[in-house]
């Protein structure tokens, strides 16, 4: 069973953009007057790829086998037995081989997320059976409030990675491959977006 972690905020934003993308070039193809219609459409072409590469594509992936993680331009696939150090930063980075790093784009702990890890931290957990001006906690909520205090979703991640790769290594489930390859459907939308921009500079 796969679990996908990503930027639901900008995943969303991407989708509403494509469609809105696809409403405009439609009406670009209905009505084409030429050079200002090719100017538009490569405009559209370049910001809807900058839009998938950086919103659309990046996604952490934790599967039965490995940790795949899905970057704007690579696809990097970690067997849990073959990470050796997860650290947490702006953005998760997983140390594996020979000293190399893999940068997860998805999670990202942002400086505001982590001032407000921070001040939760700091709050003490609301228990049951003291006098409440506010409304009282569930156990489960409170269980929650207690394993969240102090961290951001990055974190979480991280240990939840961590834990994997721990688990792997205690079965002495032996270290596949690393697999790092380059994202072709990214260069395939690269692609598109140059051909479009040389049209609009080259046809008259």
């Amino acid at each position: 069973m796969k679990q996908a972690y990503r930027s639901k905020f900008a995943f969303v934003l991407g989708w509403v953009w494509v469609a809105f993308v696809a409403l405009n070039v439609w009406d670009l193809i209905a009505r084409y007057n030429g050079k200002p219609s090719l100017v538009a459409l490569a405009v559209l072409g370049v910001l809807t790829a900058l839009v998938f590469l950086i919103a659309l594509r990046p996604v952490t992936l934790f599967t039965e086998d490995a940790l795949v993680g899905r970057n704007p331009l690579r696809t990097a696939v970690l067997p849990w037995a073959a990470i050796d150090e997860v650290t947490v930063s702006h953005s998760i980075n997983v140390r594996h081989g020979d000293g190399q790093v893999l940068r997860l784009w998805t999670p990202v702990s942002t400086a505001r997320e982590r001032a407000k890890a921070q001040r939760r931290a700091a709050a003490p957990v609301r228990r049951r059976g003291r006098p409440q001006t506010e409304p009282v906690l569930s156990k489960a909520e409170q269980a929650a409030q207690e394993a969240f205090a102090g961290k951001t979703h990055a974190d979480w991640v991280g240990e939840q990675i961590v834990d994997r790769a721990e688990s792997a290594r205690r079965r002495t489930q032996e270290a596949a491959p690393v697999r790092i390859r380059w994202a072709y459907d990214s260069l395939a939308v690269i692609a598109v977006a140059v051909a479009l921009l040389v049209a609009a500079i080259v046809i008259d």
